[in-house]
């Protein structure tokens, strides 16, 4: 997609630090890492959403992801990584990625990175896990 710096990533016009470059997916590092190391993982094809994504492309995306993770642990000596992905709300590039970023213990980043909340009661819960199952239903094959 014109003007997209991911695609640009994938089509090898814009400069990147490949780690991967694969029919399933580009990884690079990214140019703003919280740690280094921090690799994002991207479609080849334009994406916006994770709910965009083919399910018959989930197991090779996934798999990517998956041994990037493993990749940042045993290359990197990190003691396990954080992996992510933004939809839309926090998405910095409209293109679909993930987040691979290694972890060490005493690192400095704690839990997520917004603030916690509480249900009010179990009755709260168990209204918002209804509403949830509910829209679910209709979309399982």
């Amino acid at each position: 997609m014109s003007g997209c710096v991911f695609c640009g990533i994938v089509a090898g016009e814009v400069p990147a630090f490949r780690v991967a470059d694969e029919p399933d997916g580009v990884a690079f590092l990214d140019t703003r890492p919280v740690f280094k190391g921090h690799v994002l993982v991207v479609p080849r094809t334009h994406l916006v959403t994770l709910t965009d994504l083919p399910t018959e492309a989930l197991a090779g995306y996934f798999g990517l992801v998956q041994r990037l993770a493993v990749a940042v642990e045993s290359g990197l000596g990190a003691g396990g990584t954080f992996v992510a992905m933004n939809n839309k709300v926090s998405q910095s590039v409209a293109h679909l990625h993930t987040h691979v970023v290694p972890r060490t213990r005493g690192d400095g980043l704690r839990g997520f990175f917004w603030p916690r909340t509480r249900y009010a009661d179990d009755a709260e819960a168990e209204e918002h896990a209804r509403r949830l199952a509910a829209a679910l239903a209709p979309t399982r094959a």
